[in-house]
């Protein structure tokens, strides 16, 4: 039986020293070249805690497919960067106006509007250095390259954050739509974390077909989840406003099907997501257990 509550502390230990090892120590950011307050403004939210469940997927994937997890830390702690990037300009006014994130001031808060556009820039950018300066073997890097910019691009989280903000206040809302925008918004970025870690391993196209297909379903409940949070969650345990997604007329599973068919949904989706891990061994048990804690998670 997998601990996963400890599982998800050492994995967590690991991604935050990754983070310094390879985005602060290592980098630009380091000897003088970037400006100090920017600088500050990147560590501010990156260095800011959260579940860094995008990276430990990556990390995870890579040893479900036999190698060791640190093979996989550039691209994990490149998965962090444009993470950090996203909330700190999905936080600015223009976008969801949040005045918290992690129980922290949001990064225009902390600094100013213009500081943290350029904040959220320079990590977007600052990941493909680290992919391109420190992943390893060489012959995958170009891969990594591509499935990071396709997730986080105009056809992927760009898109989905796009979609959403187009759908406010549209009284038309319906499943289907509302799930190609989370499976952009969400779902890309987290379905990229499975892919890179196969790709660093080498995984064979069947491995990389099974975490695919987990990552898209892992996406979707982790976002079914997200919604009900933010209807019924704890502002306290959640660290950052609740209910202004209804307040900004956004399309919710809660709003579109009701909180009792949103939960069924998600542990539908957590049950797909452990279904297309029949092809591993106890080395995915992890994984397995995650979709569970997924759809239980309380912030």
């Amino acid at each position: 039986m997998v601990d996963l509550s400890d599982e998800l502390k050492r994995a967590k230990v690991l991604v935050e020293k990754g983070l310094e090892r390879y985005s602060i120590a290592d980098s630009p950011m380091d000897n003088g070249r970037c400006p100090n307050r920017l600088a500050q403004a990147m560590r501010y939210s990156l260095m800011a805690g959260g579940k860094r469940l995008r990276p430990i997927l990556a990390i995870w994937s890579a040893e479900a497919c036999g190698v060791s997890g640190d093979q996989a830390m550039p691209v994990a702690v490149a998965l962090e960067m444009i993470h950090t990037y996203s909330l700190i300009h999905d936080d600015l006014p223009a976008m969801d106006d949040d005045d918290l994130r992690r129980g922290m001031p949001t990064c225009h808060k902390a600094y100013d509007e213009a500081t943290a556009i350029l904040a959220g820039d320079g990590l977007l950018t600052l990941a493909f250095e680290v992919v391109a300066r420190e992943q390893k073997p060489l012959d995958v890097v170009g891969e990594c390259v591509q499935i990071l910019a396709d997730a986080a691009g105009p056809c992927g989280m760009v898109a989905g954050q796009m979609a959403d903000l187009a759908a406010e206040d549209r009284t038309d809302s319906n499943l289907e739509e509302l799930e190609a925008i989370h499976r952009r918004k969400t779902g890309a970025l987290l379905c990229a974390a499975l892919r890179l870690g196969a790709t660093v391993a080498k995984a064979s196209d069947e491995q990389k077909d099974a975490l695919e297909r987990y990552g898209w379903s892992v996406g979707l409940a982790f976002q079914v989840v997200d919604d009900l949070l933010d209807a019924t969650g704890d502002e306290a345990k959640m660290g950052k406003r609740v209910g202004k997604d209804s307040g900004l007329g956004k399309w919710t599973y809660p709003g579109l099907i009701g909180v009792e068919s949103s939960r069924a949904h998600a542990r539908t989706l957590a049950d797909s997501a452990i279904s297309a891990l029949n092809i591993f061994d106890e080395r995915a048990d992890r994984l397995r257990a995650l979709a569970h804690q997924i759809v239980e998670r309380d912030h």
